[in-house]
């Protein structure tokens, strides 16, 4: 959420962000914005002319009285009475203005930055960089579900019996695989100064509102029946949610957190055949990472963020490209974002496997989250970056870490946490399968 200050000052500006995300649908909303801004403003002005008139003329009721004049005195109480329902109307209908002002400005889209390629949709962002050699081998890389089938370490016929499509059982070696790189994901962000959290799983509706915007909300948040209670989609909404309505210490910042959960995503829209199996699921677990620092250090700390990202993946040998998002694929609240996408032998190309993100003051603003300052309390930034998400990542490590025999390789960083197995190998019951 942008400040109403800066639709007041210069709605041309804001008008024209909404274009080059290519929302001209939402360009009356700015218009509509300054009509009630108008509207608030003047009914204020009235009704502090209103408590100085009734303030005024209060005070002469002592003194009619004082000097026996009752039926004056009467004539003035009702005067102040009507002064005060005019009072009370003006406030009830501030209190609508400020309603609907409130609804528009939490859909015009926050300020991008002056970097950010325009264009339409995901098809149009930019490739910034490659890290490693991306390589097909020179034998088959089966399907990704295929793979993990003859290693028995899959089995969706038994959760599409208990849970449906977007469901998965993984098992024995596979299963401690995907353990093994979040327990590694969260020792590599330790070791990088990260404060190690595990938040809650479910947050209010007050934070859910505050950490994203209503079409994302529809289309990924489950909602407990009967509760103001949300499945989390991303330990992001919690880790900034914590800091809802708090007044921050200036010395306290950065906040600089690492975070694990699960998360549950409806997955809306979601097709294709590549979504098949590990791709689109709607129950994952994630490491993430977060910052909460002062607003000049944010692009310092979204640089710092997706190369983490970028270090972290090359340490499992998985080649990998950072993507520059256009203005039309970047969510209403973020002001950039580059995604981190994985090479698949497979396929032949990249894939999403995380996505970096600057929402500049937009989520501290909704939740009224503030710095203590010299000469007044101002917003925070808020950044956030994906370390990694299995079982979307398993995917990228089983392609490129495929042996022609089927096997697995353990690279050398995930060992200590397998135990020191260097190999996953097919199961006797399953060679020749």
């Amino acid at each position: 959420m942008i400040s109403i200050q800066l639709v007041r000052e210069n709605p041309e500006f804001v008008k024209e962000n909404m274009k080059k995300k290519f929302q001209d649908e939402k360009l009356p909303l700015v218009d509509e914005v300054l009509k009630f801004d108008e509207e608030v403003r003047a009914n204020k002005t009235k009704g502090d002319q209103l408590r100085a008139e009734r303030n005024r003329i209060s005070k002469e009721i002592g003194l009619l009285m004082r000097d026996g004049k009752k039926e004056e005195a009467e004539q003035v109480k009702a005067e102040v009475t009507k002064i005060g329902e005019e009072i009370e109307s003006l406030e009830a209908r501030e209190s609508e203005l400020n309603e609907e002002i409130k609804k528009r400005m939490m859909v015009i889209p926050n300020i991008i930055d002056p970097s950010v390629p325009i264009g339409k949709d995901d098809s149009e962002n930019v490739e910034i960089e490659k890290y490693g050699e991306p390589i097909v081998p020179e034998y088959e890389i089966p399907y990704h579900t295929d793979i993990l089938e003859e290693l028995d370490g899959i089995d969706l016929d038994s959760s599409g019996r208990t849970s449906g499509n977007g469901f998965y059982y993984l098992k024995g070696d596979i299963a401690r695989l995907h353990s093994s790189i979040l327990a590694y994901a969260r020792d590599f962000m330790i070791n990088r100064g990260f404060t190690y959290f595990i938040p809650p799983f479910m947050i209010h509706g007050s934070v859910v509102e505050g950490v994203m915007s209503f079409k994302e909300m529809e289309n990924m948040m489950y909602k407990i029946e009967g509760e103001d209670l949300y499945l989390i989609g991303t330990s992001e909404h919690s880790m900034v949610g914590r800091f809802i309505d708090q007044i921050m210490k200036k010395e306290d910042l950065p906040y600089t957190m690492t975070s694990y959960s699960p998360c549950f995503r409806k997955e809306v829209g979601a097709h294709g055949i590549e979504e098949r199996g590990l791709y689109r699921v709607h129950q994952f677990e994630k490491q993430e990472m977060v910052v909460i620092c002062e607003p000049e250090d944010s692009p310092y700390w979204y640089d710092q963020l997706w190369k983490n990202s970028v270090d972290f993946f090359r340490t499992l040998d998985i080649p990998v490209r950072t993507l520059e998002c256009c203005s039309g694929d970047l969510a209403d609240l973020k002001v950039k974002s580059c995604d981190v996408e994985a090479w698949s032998p497979r396929q032949k190309k990249y894939f999403e496997v995380g996505s970096c993100s600057n929402l500049g003051d937009a989520q501290a603003r909704r939740l009224s989250i503030r710095v203590k300052g010299e000469k007044g309390n101002y917003f925070p930034h808020t950044l956030n970056n994906t370390v990694v998400a299995p079982p979307r990542m398993l995917i990228a490590f089983i392609e490129n870490n495929l042996n022609e025999d089927g096997s697995l390789r353990i690279p050398e960083a995930l060992r200590p946490y397998m135990g020191g197995q260097e190999v996953i190998t097919v199961p006797e019951k399953k060679k020749n399968f």
